[in-house]
């Protein structure tokens, strides 16, 4: 596939042979050419790519569902089959576009697992 961006920049390093080869095998098993796959990498194209993004969309999912859901009991105001139905959509709907803003806020240089957190983030998607 022939993109019709025009690249006039070039960022460049040294690698060895068994890492450019490595890199190829990479690229390769990902179903893209070398460049495009080292472009992927160094924009973060693929952050929540994989296992680990799915999962991600899936607990934002079910974050959004759950704090929804308890804020309407709380205030006393039981949630019809409708209104689930219509809460779960939104959630599914949503999941991968939060899931990318999540991983986008991570700094780089954190260590895994030790991303900044909203404590007070407040969802109430239900008030929407």
């Amino acid at each position: 596939m022939v993109s019709s961006i025009l690249r006039t920049k070039s960022v460049t390093t040294k690698v060895t042979e068994s890492e450019y080869e490595r890199l190829e095998e990479l690229a390769s098993a990902s179903g893209v050419n070398l460049s495009e796959w080292i472009r992927g990498k160094l924009l973060g194209a693929d952050r929540a790519g994989g296992a680990a993004g799915a999962v991600l969309e899936e607990v934002l999912a079910l974050r959004t569902i759950l704090i929804n859901l308890v804020f309407s009991l709380g205030k006393g105001e039981p949630m019809t089959h409708e209104q689930m139905q219509a809460l779960i959509e939104r959630a599914d709907g949503a999941k991968a576009k939060r899931a990318l803003e999540r991983l986008a806020a991570v700094p780089e240089a954190a260590p895994e697992g030790q991303g900044e957190t909203n404590q007070g983030e407040a969802e109430t998607e239900a008030e929407a």
